[in-house]
Parts: structure tokens; sequence; C-alpha cells
């Protein structure tokens, strides 16, 4: 049982969708607020083809938030971006934290889900530094880089666990969170991070995401197929957010 996927779609509201955006990068769901998740194509044996497609500003989000349960991962990410659209952003405003990590970091034994920017940073710092990733092309044990099966060995034995919100997509979020051990520090991190209070009850202790501040332009750049989405890249068009326990 997919235990945060069935919780985020309890708490999804009723809303009528205006938007739906898929890019090469990004997805967007327009409806109370502007929600967005990775694009996440990889392994995606089901292809490219979504449910409904065309007709799916006439589901509600509740609906559309149902799409995250499915094994096509491009309909996946349409259901986190429609869940986060339902979601307030809350948190500390303006804080992005790839500059917090190496101070949580410091003197602990860190394992990083998915190999996020400035890494070096963190392997400075830390006493030991372990990234795990999915794409066996970008895995690289000389550069501390491992498949993800090893999550086994190193999970349980780190002292903070930085995990990627692509994982609430490809389904592996749970099993991570279950090799956690009860003193570890987790954080979950990224642009397609819901922003709500309930994960804290999973054993996450700080959420970090993005808030939208002008919808429009961000869904003309996914349509164009934009790449990063970040407060560099989109200045004065997102913001990121800290949600701490």
């Amino acid at each position: 049982m997919m235990k945060i996927i069935e919780e985020l779609i309890r708490i999804t509201k009723k809303y009528p969708v205006e938007d739906v955006r898929v890019g090469v990068s990004w997805t967007a769901v327009l409806s109370k607020y502007c929600g967005v998740a990775n694009t996440f194509s990889m392994f995606n044996i089901h292809g490219n083809y979504t449910k409904d497609w065309g007709k799916l500003t006439e589901k509600d989000t509740r609906e559309l938030a149902e799409y995250v349960k499915s094994w096509n991962l491009i309909e996946a990410s349409i259901g986190v971006a429609a869940i986060n659209s339902t979601i307030k952003p809350k948190g500390k405003k303006n804080i992005n934290m790839l500059e917090l990590l190496p101070e949580i970091s410091k003197n602990k034994k860190v394992t990083m889900i998915g190999r996020f920017p400035k890494v070096d940073a963190i392997k400075e710092v830390s006493k030991e530094f372990w990234i795990l990733e999915i794409n066996p092309f970008l895995v690289n044990p000389k550069h501390n880089i491992f498949p993800e099966f090893a999550a086994e060995q190193l999970i349980p034995k780190s002292d903070v666990l930085i995990i990627t919100s692509s994982t609430i997509i490809n389904k592996t979020i749970d099993r991570y969170l279950k090799l956690v051990n009860e003193d570890s520090y987790v954080v979950l991190m990224g642009p397609t991070t819901p922003l709500h209070k309930t994960l804290f009850d999973y054993g996450i202790d700080i959420l970090a995401g993005l808030e939208v501040l002008k919808p429009k332009a961000i869904l003309e750049k996914i349509s164009q197929s934009a790449g990063m989405i970040s407060s560099r890249v989109c200045e004065g068009e997102v913001r990121y957010r800290v949600l701490e326990k």
C-alpha cells in the first residue's frame, strides 16, 4: 500500500481545473493555486499517452489527483501537480534549501536520493556522503553515486536523509522512509514537494518546495520546454518555501 500517496489523495480538495500543461521537464496544473511536478518520463513503459487526454480540464482536482497512482509516470506527474494545485503554499519564504543543507550535514553521515546541485558543499562538511541514483547512466561509485538498490545498505546508517520529491511520482518514497532510523533527520525537497503538514506524520522533518507567483508565465515556460524551475531562472515568478515540523 502506498501510504503517502493515499494520504495525499485524501487531503486533496475538489476544485475546477483551469489548465494542465505537460512539458519536457515539468508538469503544471492550475486550479485554486498553480501546482508543479517533475515530468517523470524516465522508464515510462506505458508511453506518453495520458488517460482522457484533451479532456483533463473537464475533471476536478480530486479526479486528477488519482492519477498519482498510475504506473504511467506522465499521468503520475499530473496527479502530483494536481495535488499541489490545491495546497496553499506555507512555510518560510525565499529560503533555498540547498543553502541550508551543508549546515544540516556537518559531521553527519548523509544519504541523498536524487542528485541535487551544490553537492560538493555537502561532501566537504559531512562525515560520509552517498548519493542514490535511479538513472544507471549517472551511477559512479568513484564519485559516491550508487545505484538506488543500495538503499537498504546506506539509509539505515545515515544521520541525514535528503529525498527528492520525485519519489512520490515513482512510488519509492514509502520504501525509503521505512529504512530510516528513528534518529535521522529527513528532508523532502524539490519543486514537486507538497507543502502540507500531513507529511510530517511519516517521519519527514522538513519540506522544501515552491510557490508559483505568476502562473501564466510558468505555464508558458513549461509549454515551451522550460528547463530548471527556480527563483533564479524564473525571477519574480516563483519563490522557495521551507516548512518545518
